[in-house]
């Protein structure tokens, strides 16, 4: 164990202060039981204590006990106000701690054996502020350097007693707070300056000296330990302050004999080895130098000649597009169905402001004529009273007629029927907030990819890279099922292009004209070449994106949008949806998107029926005169209704014949217009109406040659019919008569068509049917 420089212990005196005589009361009545112990400056047996007796004072309990010597006992009983104090570790119970808050312990001794037998003077000292705090100062320099525990058991006092007598010395300090502090010292004279500063100096010497021994001594153990000395040399331990004792050569022991071709014979081997060991690392650098070489040109190799490098590559990149179209598209799907759902809203908001309008002249109009009707019953005389708002409705019905007729004779149409117009014209303040609303949408919509690249938003583009991925790496292209992907990949990209398409203009774009139309054509043509390779999905490309994307938006458009009362509007949606339609190639491919179109598509039909068909009956005496107001409203909605029949079979080919002759001729034909015919005066407008209900069925139903009777729908037209050729026959209108038996003949009503030309004795009429 390594020794540590020994503390230095000094006297210390300490003021006392006024209490000190409760303190000395109690220390002579301890005096008695202590009588027997010997003082702390020269207790022997401290000495002589074990090394061990150390691990008494590291108990962790310190007690103060006071010792004085016969001296300072006879003192005590004189009632001096000063006493000594010394610090132990004795292990008896004291039942007084040490009063350091008191300050009345004096200096004990410096653990030197000087000091053994000297008892103390009769008057101490107490020294001033400057001495006390000089001395202080010394006590903590003389503190740093450590403690340790001396190897030199010949010492009078041990190192164990000299650190307890520091460690209670420390304690035994006052606090902060504790100390006494001087504002005015005490004048000395210069005999007590001179002799303070000589004792001063010669502390200073004597703690220099014990400190520079203490310092040689733990070197020399240091330096005794570095070097290993090996066992059994004898090692002077012995150490004093003015000498040391040196290790000295043994001359006995002899070394072998030395030559320089000993040396050189070394050195040979030596340099030997570190060539043997150069040449094995040369070669080794030499191996490494073209491994590096030969890797370096596989690298270049596979980089420029490997197919499979080609092939990662390719996927790497497809990868790498794949993934941020989806991103992109993922980002974008938003904002289209906001515009997307913004334009039907639009519309929306149009077509049921136009029907409202509709319904409510029609109301209006209706009731104005029934009251009219029972002015005309009641008095010639009386007066018709109209709310403002009816009769505004009526002048703006009337206003919008006459701006029609105008049209019509500017365009040289003056075979049309009033009530064969829509009425679907708006106001110009109407159209211009249309107009820019639809235009605002419009523009937003053009942001939407204005920051995607055109290899991401370009139909055409996209199906480029797969044609490409195709052509290249077949097997893996029909291994990941491309076909059957791209329709949901290109959908959110064609919704952006029909967001401006309305199926409902008359000159709206054709979906086989638009450009992603013929991206698709032109990818799936590039495919024909491949069908022994793939697996068909490439045909089916163009069937699956109609399917998914552009049927589901003529569903919208039917349900929210679409009047069958407009001819415009019908001849374009069927027009659109038979060019969709034509793409399914097969039954199989008929799908519910299909079906829900035209569920759709008979839904709406319906309720158009059920909700805009009107034929007034009013009684005779308020028909007479083709020009009275109850005629022209009656001539009007029959016509209308037309119209609606004429618009309901032009469905025919996509929707099945069951239901369009239910829907036509069920509903519509036997309900509504046969009634109005019947009541009609008989005469060649009801030949033209009849007329003009033949010209709109469909020649399909009647293509069948071996018919000899017309679909069983049209018994109550033709049994109509056959009661208007016989009023005409007796009256001068037996040319119209002709005209009936040639609509018999074309609705396959052949065998009622014969008996009525023997009937009326006409001739056969096979060359006009042919033209019919």
């Amino acid at each position: 164990m390594a020794l540590r420089p020994q503390r230095t212990f000094r006297r210390r005196q300490v003021e006392s202060s006024d209490s000190d005589s409760d303190g000395a009361k109690e220390q002579s009545a301890e005096e008695p039981a202590e009588s027997g112990r010997p003082s702390a400056g020269c207790r022997k047996e401290g000495a002589e204590r074990p090394r061990g007796a150390r691990s008494a004072r590291g108990r962790g309990r310190v007690w103060a006990s006071s010792r004085r010597s016969p001296g300072a006992a006879s003192r005590g009983n004189a009632g001096a106000e000063h006493r000594t104090a010394d610090l132990s570790t004795d292990e008896e119970e004291g039942t007084q701690p040490l009063t350091e808050s008191k300050g009345d312990q004096s200096p004990s001794s410096d653990s030197s054996c000087s000091l053994e037998g000297k008892e103390l003077p009769p008057i101490v000292k107490i020294p001033d502020a400057a001495f006390i705090q000089a001395a202080r100062r010394k006590r903590e320099l003389a503190r740093t350097p450590g403690d340790y525990i001396s190897l030199d058991v010949s010492y009078p006092c041990t190192t164990s007693e000299s650190k307890r007598s520091n460690e209670e010395d420390t304690e035994s300090d006052p606090d902060d707070h504790e100390k006494r502090i001087l504002f005015t010292p005490k004048p000395q004279t210069l005999r007590q300056r001179m002799a303070e500063e000589t004792s001063i100096k010669n502390e200073e010497a004597s703690e220099e000296s014990q400190e520079d021994e203490n310092q040689d001594m733990w070197e020399q153990q240091q330096m005794r330990k570095a070097v290993r000395i090996a066992e059994g040399q004898n090692i002077d331990l012995s150490h004093s302050s003015k000498s040391q004792t040196l290790k000295k050569f043994d001359t006995s022991i002899s070394f072998p004999p030395v030559n320089l071709e000993i040396i050189k014979k070394q050195l040979n081997n030596r340099l030997a080895l570190l060539q043997d060991s150069h040449r094995s690392h040369q070669r080794e650098y030499e191996k490494y130098v073209q491994d590096i070489k030969n890797s370096k040109t596989a690298i270049q190799n596979l980089e420029s000649a490997s197919d499979q490098a080609q092939s990662y590559k390719f996927y790497k990149g497809m990868k790498i597009y794949v993934e941020n179209i989806i991103d992109c598209l993922n980002e974008k799907i938003v904002s289209i169905v906001e515009l997307e759902s913004s334009m039907y809203t639009l519309l929306l908001k149009r077509s049921e402001a136009l029907l409202k309008r509709r319904q409510d002249e029609l109301k209006c109009e209706s009731s104005y004529l029934q009251q009219l009707s029972r002015k005309d019953e009641t008095s010639a005389s009386g007066s018709l009273a109209l709310d403002e708002k009816d009769q505004r409705i009526l002048e703006e019905i009337e206003a919008r007629r006459m701006q029609r007729r105008q049209a019509r004779a500017l365009s040289g149409n003056c075979d049309h029927q009033e009530g064969m117009s829509s009425d679907d014209e708006l106001s110009p303040t109407e159209m211009t907030n249309f107009h820019k609303r639809q235009g605002d949408i419009l523009q937003d919509c053009k942001k939407v990819f204005e920051d995607v690249h055109d290899d991401f938003y370009n139909v055409q583009n996209i199906l480029l890279k797969f044609q490409q991925w195709r052509e290249e790496f077949p097997d893996s292209y029909y291994e990941a099922f491309v076909g059957f992907c791209l329709p949901k990949l290109l959908s959110p990209l064609i919704r952006v292009q029909l967001l401006d398409w309305n199926p409902l203009k008359v000159d709206s774009i054709g979906l086989d004209r638009m450009p992603w139309f013929t991206a698709i054509t032109e990818f799936m043509e590039s495919s024909m070449g491949d069908t022994e390779k793939g697996d068909g999905s490439d045909k089916k490309v163009l069937s699956a994106v109609i399917n998914k994307t552009v049927v589901p938006r003529l569903t919208d458009f039917v349900e929210i949008i679409w009047d069958p009362l407009s001819t415009s509007q019908t001849r374009s949606l069927t027009m659109h949806c038979r060019v969709a339609f034509e793409q399914f190639t097969s039954e199989s491919e008929v799908s519910k998107s299909k079906q829900d179109l035209l569920k759709s598509i008979v839904a709406r039909m319906k309720k158009s029926i059920e909700d805009d068909v009107f034929i007034p009956l009013y009684p005779k005496s308020s028909e007479e005169g083709e020009m009275s107001p109850h005629s022209k409203f009656q001539e009007r909605q029959f016509w209308g209704a037309l119209k609606l029949f004429r618009n309901i079979l032009l469905w025919n080919g996509l929707l099945p014949d069951d239901t369009l002759q239910d829907l036509g001729l069920g509903k519509l034909l036997n309900r509504y217009l046969i009634i109005a015919l019947t009541n009609a005066i008989p005469g060649p407008d009801i030949v033209k109406k009849c007329s003009q209900v033949a010209a709109c069925l469909p020649e399909r139903w009647f293509e069948n040659s071996d018919m000899r009777t017309s679909i069983p729908q049209l018994e109550n037209f033709i049994q109509f019919l056959l009661q208007s050729a016989r009023k005409l026959s007796t009256s001068e209108f037996r040319n119209e008569v002709n005209e009936i038996i040639l609509i018999l003949m074309k609705v396959k009503a052949l065998n009622q068509a014969e008996s009525l030309r023997e009937e009326h004795h006409v001739e056969p009429l096979t060359t006009q049917v042919t033209g019919v």
